[in-house]
């Protein structure tokens, strides 16, 4: 699946092709660009979850293009739905200059749409340089996996093939994004650790002045 809505429901309904999702109004759409990333993590759905053939969001045949992703957005209307969201199995960072060009294009009909990534806070190491300057006037909110309250518990959750200092710098793109995006936001997953220590991640998040929101885990 290229674009896709989130039911809300658990079990193999839980993400639905946007052809299949009916009214969209209010809904959010997510846009599934790549089954690359960096990062490996042990609670990811490619490891807890079983999908159905027909409800994967694995890209068997291949990254689309910017042209096949607009053509996608291009049989439906925008201006109901609550925001676009880049996400997806892989790191929607990795093709960070083609989502600039495909929010750039429907801005031009939608001036008002709103849109989100969904990041593992790495694209900077992806491109081994600051991309979040490509991030303003286009993203109104940027969520970044912060996953750990230390950086050897990132490591071995996300098993990060920069290594142990990928832990440090989605800090700091954090602070960077937030000189251009609106919203910058953290998030843990609920399942995953202690009360104790989602509150350690959350003085984190103060001191980076950023939120913290807490994920329920999807298994």
């Amino acid at each position: 699946m290229i674009l896709y809505t989130v039911t809300g429901l658990e079990g193999d309904e839980g993400y639905l092709d946007i052809a299949k999702s009916g009214d969209l109004t209010g809904k959010n759409v997510y846009v599934n660009m790549t089954n690359k990333c960096p990062c490996n993590c042990t609670f990811c759905l490619r490891h807890t979850k079983e999908q159905l053939e027909g409800n994967s969001l694995w890209l068997k045949d291949g990254e689309p293009t910017v042209d096949e992703v607009l053509k996608e957005f291009a049989k439906y209307d925008l201006s109901v739905i609550g925001e676009v969201v880049f996400c997806g199995f892989g790191e929607p960072t990795k093709r960070i200059e083609d989502i600039t060009q495909i929010i750039d294009e429907l801005k031009k009909q939608y001036p008002s749409l709103k849109f989100r990534i969904n990041t593992v806070g790495l694209g900077n190491m992806i491109h081994k340089k600051d991309i979040t300057p490509l991030l303003e006037g286009r993203f109104d909110t940027v969520s970044i996996s912060l996953n750990a309250p230390t950086k050897e518990e990132f490591f071995e959750l996300t098993r990060s093939r920069f290594g142990i200092d990928s832990y440090e710098e989605i800090k700091k793109f954090a602070v960077l994004a937030k000189q251009y995006v609106p919203n910058v936001v953290m998030t843990v997953v609920d399942v995953v650790m202690s009360k104790e220590k989602i509150e350690i991640c959350r003085g984190i998040c103060e001191e980076l002045g950023v939120t913290l929101r807490v994920r329920p885990f999807e298994g």
